[in-house]
């Protein structure tokens, strides 16, 4: 494949020619490859010229089935020093010196060097060309190199156009979970359904990475009924806990799981920090800075907070009494068993997150229960 190509264009695999057929209505001039060598997920446009900054936007604006779409400001055979110096000149006239930067390669194919070779090799060059510095996190300008079997394609774009889960004003909610020990009422009936709540709910604390479920029974209750409840809760835990490993790149923390009479855990915890999330409770926003007061000062002090949630029977209004907060998070709704935990736990991270985020809470992490 040797035309000179001048837009790429990613897409979910599968849409290759559904987004190619559109390209192609667009700019009926063009000639619009997609699959190139048989790789997914890739559309490339020739035939544009000095047109292809205009027609980036033009797809950005009519095709939503075109996820990332960047003008080619270079191409070279798939060969490291080729790649390069083609980068240099690109750099040279695209990113400041007093700006910053970032490389990100995409290898297609089989190469006798690794995407991390071409990293390497790449930024050293575009520092010494134009002075800005690296910055791998939040990045001003990012080279793009994507390299299809024997074409490299080099590009550069805006940092804030690769979509990334964390930016530098985002707190990492996951802190604040860690510092949360939540008391539960098991969800008891049919066993079947016992097991399938029970899977929900430790899915649920697992996700949150919260550091300490406390299955919190009222009084005596069937022990059968309970164990599935147990059972379902660890599947739905490992269940979870097995795709964070997987897909995280930071140590994941496995919840701890014990079980305590409700009112005794009431009892162990008087003096602590502690919420009650039933819709007898006061509308969370209608609070919204007592609450962020303690959590914020628990945190600061590395202590728990005791989080309240009930099932079928809910948390015991005499515990309201001693409880200090009682927090309602959707007046007017009855949540579900399934969806109680995750709705108090993002209701809170709603109300801290823009706090946190400002930095300067000096939140210190306990690994005491």
């Amino acid at each position: 494949m040797t035309e000179r190509f001048d837009i790429m264009v990613t897409c979910r695999l599968g849409f290759e020619n559904v987004v190619a057929s559109y390209l192609k209505e667009l700019f009926p001039q063009a000639r619009v490859v997609p699959r190139p060598y048989g790789f997914q997920g890739i559309v490339l446009i020739a035939g544009l010229g000095d047109r292809a900054a205009e027609a980036v936007q033009v797809i950005k604006t009519r095709v939503p089935e075109a996820e990332r779409v960047v003008v080619v400001h270079a191409q070279t055979r798939a060969a490291i020093d080729e790649i390069v110096s083609a980068a240099r000149d690109v750099a040279k006239n695209l990113i400041p010196g007093d700006s910053s930067f970032a490389v990100k390669t995409t290898r297609r194919g089989k190469h006798s060097f690794t995407s991390i070779d071409v990293n390497v090799a790449v930024g050293a060059v575009v520092q010494e060309a134009t002075g800005a510095r690296v910055d791998l996190s939040n990045p001003i300008r990012v080279v793009l190199v994507e390299i299809l079997q024997d074409v490299a394609l080099i590009s550069v774009v805006d940092g804030r156009e690769l979509a990334k889960k964390m930016r530098p004003y985002k707190y990492p909610m996951y802190r604040v979970f860690h510092m949360l020990r939540v008391a539960h009422e098991p969800y008891l009936g049919p066993l079947d359904a016992a097991r399938t709540m029970g899977m929900r709910v430790g899915r649920s604390v697992q996700t949150f990475e919260v550091s300490e479920l406390v299955v919190a029974p009222i009084g005596p209750v069937d022990a059968q009924q309970l164990l599935e409840f147990l059972k379902g809760l660890f599947e739905g835990i490992e269940s979870r806990y097995a795709v964070q490993e997987r897909s995280y790149g930071r140590r994941v923390r496995r919840t701890r799981v014990l079980v305590q009479d409700m009112y005794q855990f009431v009892r162990m915890h008087m003096g602590e920090p502690m919420i009650v999330f039933e819709p007898e409770g006061e509308p969370i926003s209608r609070v919204a800075g007592e609450v962020r007061e303690l959590v914020l000062k628990a945190l600061r002090r590395g202590k728990k907070v005791n989080i309240l949630v009930g099932a079928r029977e809910g948390v015991p209004v005499g515990v309201f009494r001693v409880a200090d907060l009682v927090l309602d998070v959707a007046p007017g709704i009855v949540i579900s068993t399934d969806y109680a935990l995750s709705s108090a736990l993002i209701a809170l991270a709603t109300i801290l997150h823009e706090k946190l985020a400002q930095g300067g809470e000096g939140i210190a992490e306990s690994s005491s229960s």
